[in-house]
């Protein structure tokens, strides 16, 4: 009777704050892929600057914790005139912090690549960047896709973090619970299971995508 009446008392809750959880990992791949791409590509780029500027992004953000990070982006740039909500904050701040793996990621895809595709191809009439966006990424992206997979559930595990920045996440929820009931064991069980849940639907999508477009062994 105790399990059902929790259920049914505070499961709204719980799958309000995973539907959080949800949105956050979309949103925050999705913002460390176009990070990541970038610096990847920036490390290769012919302007000095650029490989310096991408290089330096990359050192940074992995020389640093990903907490500290958080709170740079949300209470240190307000001091510059730069208010975002804590989602916008969080998902920035991770998504950035992500980018820097999944540059890494990108890069060790790319020098997989013989180089002869790429003058093959720019003999052939194609540009730079038509070959680098119809031949070579396609490549990267089969070979990357299980390294791409083990850094998007990283990002799911790591929205946990959010709850120091008032994002009402499944952790910040667990919190709050647990602080009007004195029940922290049940509470983060419940918490444990419903990550372990995400993270096996998102293995499972991501299994199943390596199968379909993967690198044939």
């Amino acid at each position: 009777m105790t399990f059902w009446s929790d259920v049914s008392t505070y499961g709204p809750g719980f799958m309000a704050a995973a539907w959080t959880v949800l949105w956050v990992t979309i949103l925050t791949i999705l913002l460390s892929w176009v990070c990541g791409l970038a610096a990847a590509l920036g490390q290769r780029s012919h302007f000095k600057v650029v490989r310096a500027s991408a290089a330096f992004y990359i050192w940074f953000i992995r020389g640093t914790p990903a907490l500290i990070q958080i709170f740079i982006v949300y209470f240190g740039l307000p001091q510059l005139g730069i208010r975002l909500s804590p989602f916008t904050a969080g998902v920035l701040a991770l998504g950035v912090n992500s980018g820097s793996y999944v540059a890494e990621i990108i890069r060790s895809g790319l020098s997989a690549i013989p180089r002869g595709q790429m003058e093959s191809s720019l003999a052939m009439g194609f540009s730079p960047a038509q070959t680098m966006r119809t031949i070579i990424l396609p490549q990267v992206f089969r070979i990357i896709l299980p390294a791409l997979t083990n850094e998007a559930i990283s990002i799911l595990k790591n929205t946990s973090l959010l709850s120091t920045i008032t994002v009402v996440e499944l952790t910040l929820y667990a919190q709050t619970l647990i602080s009007a009931t004195f029940r922290p064991f049940d509470f983060y069980i419940a918490v444990a299971v419903i990550y372990l849940v995400l993270t096996s639907m998102l293995t499972q999508l991501a299994s199943w995508l390596e199968r379909r477009y993967g690198k044939l062994s």
